[in-house]
């Protein structure tokens, strides 16, 4: 059996990953990613607190976070496709590009 401590340390460890992803990087799909990370260590701190209190109210919350996440991605792409139609490239910094 794995102790409580370990889930819990390898959550932070990627959501650190993730923060740091989500700002050193340039990549609009990169960053997707990094969020996507965040959010799954957020996701893994809720099951493990919700098997130590033995309650199902963390895999209830991670259903909900999962179903943000699915909707974040759908919006998130369809602007990277949006960028990649007005050039080649996709970086933070071509989001401006968007505005008519």
């Amino acid at each position: 059996m794995v102790p409580t401590n370990y889930y819990l340390i390898l959550s932070a460890i990627l959501f650190g990953l993730g923060i740091v992803a989500f700002v050193f990087k340039r990549n609009i799909i990169t960053i997707f990613m990094a969020i996507e990370l965040m959010l799954n260590a957020v996701n893994l701190t809720f099951v493990t607190f919700a098997r130590l209190q033995n309650d199902i109210g963390g895999q209830v919350s991670v259903f909900f976070v999962l179903v943000v996440a699915a909707a974040e991605v759908v919006v998130g792409l369809a602007i990277i496709v949006a960028m990649f139609r007005r050039r080649a490239a996709a970086t933070a910094d071509d989001i401006h590009s968007l505005r008519g």
